[in-house]
């Protein structure tokens, strides 16, 4: 393994790319601690210092932006906008017909939605941060906290229309410098460029949350949910790497003085096709009737509706069991959906068809069609229960340890993590085979 490590290093071209990496991560993380003009760094320091549980309607945002919304700095949108974009350009294709064409030309058509992505990320940009610099100015951004402080985050001249449009303009220029930086990344470092920016933020709050645990509990706790949180993550390992492999056959076929065909591959149908996707679908929707409580609060102080008090003790709390059993379905129920949008039976059977392959025993056309949609609805049933177990981690550590929401070993951070670390590491292992001919892993 150290030998492996050491090849690295004494390859010029790989050293440079992960240097290279390095690098962009290192300004993506100074980026994020830079604060937006006309904040006042010192009440938000405090605000954050008396807010250490902070959770409810920005805690998903605040996670993949690695603490940089609640420290409303430039880079406090973090990569959230363009995940968003990509979502949505994504479940576009199902209702638009020019999407799907345009996903089938290949290159040129994928290179048409990237940059649909881009505008509609830059449109979110200018949306999500006009919200958060209205919840900020109006002293909701730290709910749970009564100082005066966290009701002047922004100074006089950020309330004047100037300054509230300079960090509109700031905020959605640092989403679009995200961007940008994670397209670099890809170009010239190692990996995916915006999953590694997502892993860092998400890798950046792991010990300020783990010394958390160690403050409040004491340090046999603390031992106890690291090791809990290997555990956790060798079964996530396990799970994310567990795939169902369909057989396939492909005919001999003559083409001119050449044969084609008469080979055997396989299909893998992973346990788990829809990835953390339906995670922020759940957790997304599971905002909306806290926004809903927020905004219907009695402005005189008097006592609000009882649908509004009903939802406030029930549906804005991850301890409450009503919450915890309404985000299990949802988590469940999205899998079935995502995966359905992203894996097309039909599709795959008329290739197959196309180019001479078939399943053995399975007849061509639509019968092998109803046998992947049969296949794909099993193996999603045990990946979607998973999933749901694992985004509850952090909900029953909230309940149990008193762990804020962004507990480390669960949810959509342990499944990022350990998603993106594992192609990050199959991706290096390839480049060093290919100068080595002996890789990373064994």
């Amino acid at each position: 393994m150290f030998r492996a490590v050491a090849r690295i290093f004494r390859t010029p071209d790989l050293r440079r790319k992960i240097g290279f990496t390095l690098g962009i991560i290192a300004i993506f993380r100074l980026g994020s601690l830079i604060p937006a003009p006309f904040v006042d760094y010192r009440n938000v320091q405090s605000c954050l210092a008396g807010n250490a549980n902070t959770s409810g309607l920005y805690e998903l945002v605040n996670l993949f932006s690695g603490g940089a919304l609640l420290q409303l700095s430039v880079f406090a949108l973090g990569i959230m906008p363009y995940i968003t974009a990509s979502i949505i350009v994504q479940l576009l294709r199902v209702v638009i017909p020019h999407f799907e064409t345009l996903y089938k030309e290949g290159q040129s058509g994928q290179a048409k939605l990237t940059q649909y992505t881009r505008y509609l990320t830059i449109a979110l940009g200018v949306l999500q941060s006009t919200t958060l610099i209205t919840v900020a100015r109006s002293g909701a951004l730290f709910p749970q906290s009564s100082g005066v402080g966290c009701n002047a985050l922004i100074t006089n001249e950020g309330q004047q229309w100037y300054g509230i449009l300079l960090m509109v303009i700031t905020m959605t220029a640092g989403t679009g410098l995200i961007m940008w930086l994670g397209e670099l990344i890809t170009e010239r470092g190692v990996g995916n460029g915006m999953s590694l920016l997502i892993f860092t933020s998400i890798a950046a709050t792991f010990p300020a949350s783990l010394w958390a645990i160690q403050e409040a509990q004491g340090f046999q706790v603390f031992l106890l949910v690291i090791l809990l949180g290997l555990l956790i993550m060798l079964a996530v390992v396990f799970v994310e790497q567990s795939q169902r492999r369909v057989p396939v056959q492909y005919a001999k076929r003559m083409v001119g003085r050449r044969t084609y065909g008469g080979n055997n591959t396989y299909i893998p149908i992973k346990v788990n096709m829809a990835g953390v996707v339906p995670v922020i679908f759940a957790s997304s929707l599971l905002y909306l009737p806290a926004l809903i409580a927020q905004f219907n609060q009695p402005a005189d102080g008097s006592e609000p509706a009882p649908w509004v008090t009903w939802i406030s003790n029930n549906l804005t709390t991850g301890d409450n069991p009503l919450y915890m059993a309404i985000y299990f379905l949802l988590i469940v129920g999205f899998t079935y959906f995502y995966v359905a949008i992203t894996f097309n039976p039909e599709e795959v059977a008329d290739n197959m068809k196309k180019y001479g392959g078939f399943i053995p025993g399975i007849r061509a056309g639509r019968p092998t069609a109803e046998y992947l949609d049969y296949v794909l609805t099993r193996v999603t049933l045990p990946g979607s229960i998973y999933l749901g177990l694992i985004a509850l981690i952090p909900l029953i550590a909230l309940a149990t340890v008193q762990a804020n929401q962004n507990f480390p070993f669960g949810g959509a951070s342990i499944l990022i993590i350990v998603g993106v670390g594992l192609e990050t590491v199959k991706q290096i292992d390839s480049q060093l085979q290919q100068r080595h001919y002996e890789g990373l892993l064994r």
